[in-house]
């Protein structure tokens, strides 16, 4: 085999092998956000974790497991994507504090309120659950929305 072509062949194998693994990195683990991108968000890892559990015992039903959302046409009501796909990265933090401590009803939707059953330190960590399924453009782009709400 010629040796340019060996050098070639290999120099592709391995430049392919860096971009896939540059390719295939994500923010997320299993837990939830990678240490590197949490260091520049206001919760901590422990609050995702603990925004995991009372997510699904509280928001999952309508919102989805993933947080991908719920329309329900025939009913006439839905619950939004909270994923960072749909509007509510618009919302400074404490609107999401706000929406789900009173609900949805004063705001024209169907969200019941949940200041009877959630502490506000739970309700922290279900968006800081939230908000760690957000992308780093999207998290960069509602944190210059939430510091300028102040």
């Amino acid at each position: 085999m010629n040796v340019k072509l060996l050098i070639f062949i290999l120099g592709g194998i391995l430049v392919g092998n860096i971009a896939g693994s540059l390719v295939s990195h994500s923010d997320h683990t299993e837990d939830g956000i990678s240490e590197r991108v949490l260091q520049s968000r206001w919760y901590t890892q422990e609050q995702v974790k603990r925004g995991r559990a009372l997510y699904k015992e509280n928001c999952a039903q309508c919102h989805q497991a993933d947080a991908s959302g719920h329309a329900n046409v025939i009913e006439g009501n839905s619950a939004p994507a909270l994923n960072g796909t749909e509007h509510t990265w618009h919302h400074p933090l404490s609107s999401l504090r706000r929406t789900v401590k009173q609900g949805g009803i004063p705001l024209g939707g169907t969200m019941p309120s949940f200041s009877d059953k959630l502490t506000n330190e739970e309700i922290d960590d279900i968006l800081a659950w939230v908000q760690s399924h957000w992308s780093s453009d999207i998290y960069t782009a509602w944190e210059k929305r939430n510091k300028q709400s102040y």
